[in-house]
């Protein structure tokens, strides 16, 4: 066989086969240890993990999880700081029961103090957590519901023109459920807070006043209630939609969706706050109504006006009321919006557009 033959039958054949002993053992190495590099590159994406922020694990707009936010929201926002307040509330009660006695912010926590010790300036504090937390439960899981409700009955047009009728309506419709869960603790709590000796707290207090009035007279109270809360939440979300509203609209010279959540949660804290000053002086009258009901027994709304006076039911207490009230409103807004934010929802107010408004905006564009 010639050169020429061989080299072309060696040419058929895969050189490791007719190669030296080294250059065999170095072809069978490289073939065993050879790393199969395309199967690697494509392995990791199928254990590609979601982040928050994907599309799949927001909630949707609406939707029953939508109003189960807002109603965790509510709880945490109403029974948390009014909690913290109690201190305050404390002292603005007596104030209103007992003017001669109470008379300034300062001595009022001075004679607490010498009293009933620091304890007792946290006395009815379980009324208040238990009381508040389902106040604002109903209050704004259900404001968010019947805004959502009014806007789609009053449709786009309606509703854009009127928004802040629908935030009044949804507001008032929402409290009248939320004084009813309210009213039962708040009665409690006024007797507990005014009456020295009367029970140290919910577990005893409770029993006792229904020894006393009947279950009835847990509710005695609701109509001063209604005449105090639904003033102050119609101010309280209205207010605070058209303040913040007009702060991105005015003040901060970036469309909302492109500011930072901190400086939209601090947004919500500062229209809280002012819209509570407005809550604070629409609703007093009724606030010290409440606080002289709840404290004697068998009283009525005449034997009330009779011995406050119209003007004391508009000025007594009014100036700590305003600090607790715009505090108390400010830090509500920033905690409901703050959940709102952890849990992938939008904040409160700004310029995102009714549902019914923007409903009716998708149907306009899908006809063109």
């Amino acid at each position: 066989m010639d050169l020429s033959e061989k080299s072309s039958r060696q040419s058929l054949i895969p050189s490791f086969l007719y190669g030296s002993s080294s250059a065999k053992t170095f072809g069978l190495e490289r073939m065993l240890h050879a790393a199969p590099l395309p199967a690697a590159k494509v392995q990791p994406k199928a254990f590609v993990i979601p982040a928050p922020a994907e599309p799949a694990g927001k909630i949707e707009m609406y939707s029953p999880a939508f109003y189960a936010a807002c109603t965790a929201g509510g709880i945490l926002s109403c029974g948390l700081t009014h909690m913290a307040v109690t201190p305050l509330d404390l002292v603005k009660c007596n104030m209103q029961i007992d003017p001669a006695k109470y008379k300034s912010i300062s001595s009022g926590f001075g004679i607490l103090l010498k009293e009933q010790g620091v304890r007792g300036f946290f006395k009815g504090w379980v009324p208040t957590l238990l009381g508040y937390s389902g106040q604002g439960a109903c209050k704004f899981g259900f404001y968010e519901f019947f805004k959502k409700y009014y806007s789609d009955l009053a449709g786009p047009e309606f509703t854009a023109k009127y928004k802040t009728l629908i935030y009044l309506a949804g507001s008032a419709s929402a409290e009248v459920i939320a004084d009813i869960a309210l009213c039962p603790f708040e009665a409690v709590k006024v007797r507990v807070q005014t009456q020295p000796g009367f029970a140290r707290g919910l577990s005893d207090g409770l029993p006792k006043f229904v020894k006393s009035e009947g279950a009835l007279g847990l509710y005695k109270g609701i109509v001063p209630l209604w005449g105090r809360q639904i003033p102050y939440t119609m101010m309280k979300f209205a207010s605070f939609e058209a303040i913040v509203e007009n702060i991105y609209k005015y003040a901060i010279p970036r469309p909302k969706d492109e500011c930072s959540k901190g400086l939209q949660l601090g947004v919500s804290f500062a229209g809280g706050y002012v819209a509570g000053v407005f809550c604070a002086i629409v609703s007093h009258p009724a606030d010290n109504l409440v606080s002289f009901l709840n404290n004697a027994k068998g009283a009525t709304v005449g034997d009330a006006v009779k011995k406050i006076g119209v003007v004391g039911l508009f000025t007594r207490g009014l100036p700590l009321r305003i600090v607790m009230i715009g505090t108390l409103t400010g830090a509500q807004w920033g905690i409901y919006d703050a959940f709102k934010v952890f849990v992938g929802l939008p904040t409160t107010g700004g310029v995102t557009p009714p549902p019914a408004a923007a409903a009716g905006a998708a149907s306009e564009l899908a006809k063109v």
